[in-house]
């Protein structure tokens, strides 16, 4: 097709032209005296990014899957028991993940379009007086579902619990994207990945780790070796890796780590929260609900949509790709079929994202929804125009 083609799943996410550039840099020698200068800033840059100050920051070549193995195999060892609440495919595949290396998970199962549950992990482990519960995971922002957990809030149950289990959360779609504050939130091990709020190709797994979880991967017993902290650290310090590294990545991650600092994390949280009501007014224009139960839920950087009974979301995605060259996101596992999802975060503006609620709203008509022409549109450049200001826009709400 002509014109370019809209990518609106929530990740990978549209990489700018600066990143992109950035990447496209000649082969070179990994060991050279000049990559300390390019790597030794990324770490302090990132540790900005998690909102850390005490904490080591880790760059794997990997998927945040990868991250997710390297968190758990270096800080538990096998039998220990974990805590996850589950409530939406990525939650699931963690579940899934820790079980084939060994560890014994109690699932703490809620409904799909719901978070964390506060009150029920309060409960279990003021229950667990031998504290036989050694880590809590819990996911920041499910993609899935369109929802977004208060870590902060799951802090505060464990602290009011007197529980010593080290906290563990996928960021992979939040950091970068939506508020996360590692340090204040006490949160022992951080997953991130490139693909999401940093802009760039899928490749290089970030992870934020505490001192406590350092302290906790000296003793651990699950095996490592390609992940293992201790081989990273030895060679990390000098501004090197134990292994080759995707050079062009780093390129890469330098590129938007300048972008991040030159529009600040806190304008960038506000943005991410400003397109995505602007996306929920549309979806309220439609007549139609998010997956997400309640507002409290919402997730400002992917909106999980319902299509009405006796329609299915696959139609709407096939005709958007094949009729508008539109890509959106696909229902996974309970909610296959049930609801498209719209992603909205990384480099991203207002007539970017008209683009998806236009083409959204289209391919909907095409496939028999009852969709009024322009009415998502129209609600989302209602309230998109309502300020010049995105922070007084909100502040209005």
């Amino acid at each position: 097709m002509q014109g370019i083609r809209g990518l609106f799943v929530p990740g990978p996410t549209n990489v700018p032209e600066a990143v992109r550039k950035a990447m496209d840099v000649p082969m070179e020698d990994h060991r050279s005296p000049d990559v300390p200068a390019l790597v030794l800033p990324l770490f302090q840059d990132l540790k900005k990014v998690f909102r850390t100050e005490t904490g080591q920051v880790f760059l794997f070549p990997a998927t945040g899957t990868g991250g997710w193995e390297a968190s758990i195999t270096n800080t538990l060892s096998p039998g220990d028991k974990v805590l996850a609440p589950r409530f939406g495919q990525f939650s699931v595949l963690w579940v899934d993940l820790c079980q084939r290396l060994g560890l014994d998970v109690e699932t703490l199962d809620c409904e799909w379009g719901t978070g964390v549950p506060l009150e029920t992990v309060a409960e279990r482990l003021m229950a667990d007086k031998k504290h036989e519960i050694k880590a809590i995971l819990a996911c920041h922002n499910e993609t899935a579902t369109g929802v977004t957990s208060d870590i902060g809030g799951l802090r505060k149950v464990m602290d009011q619990c007197d529980h010593p289990a080290l906290l563990y959360v996928d960021g992979i779609s939040s950091i970068g994207s939506l508020e996360f504050r590692m340090e204040d939130w006490g949160v022992d091990l951080a997953v991130a990945g490139s693909q999401k709020g940093f802009m760039m190709p899928a490749g290089l797994a970030l992870i934020g780790v505490s001192q406590k979880a350092l302290e906790a991967s000296k003793t651990a017993q699950l095996r490592r070796c390609y992940f293992d902290f201790k081989d990273m650290i030895a060679t990390n310090a000098t501004g090197y890796f134990p292994y080759t590294p995707p050079m062009h990545m780093l390129h890469g991650l330098r590129a938007s780590l300048n972008r991040i600092e030159a529009e600040g994390l806190e304008n960038i949280w506000g943005r991410h929260r400003f397109l995505a009501e602007g996306v929920r007014r549309a979806v309220a224009a439609w007549n139609l609900t998010l997956c997400a139960k309640e507002p409290k839920w919402h997730s400002d950087t992917v909106s999980a949509i319902v299509v009405p009974e006796g329609h299915d979301a696959r139609k709407v995605i096939a005709r958007a790709y094949e009729r508008y060259g539109l890509s959106l996101g696909a229902g996974l596992s309970v909610v296959a079929g049930k609801v498209f999802r719209i992603g909205h975060l990384g480099d991203l503006n207002e007539l970017m994202l008209m683009m998806a609620l236009g083409g959204a709203e289209m391919s909907m008509r095409d496939v028999g929804l009852p969709i009024e022409a322009g009415s998502g549109v129209a609600a989302a450049e209602e309230f998109w125009r309502a300020s010049n200001s995105r922070s007084m826009a909100l502040a209005a709400e």
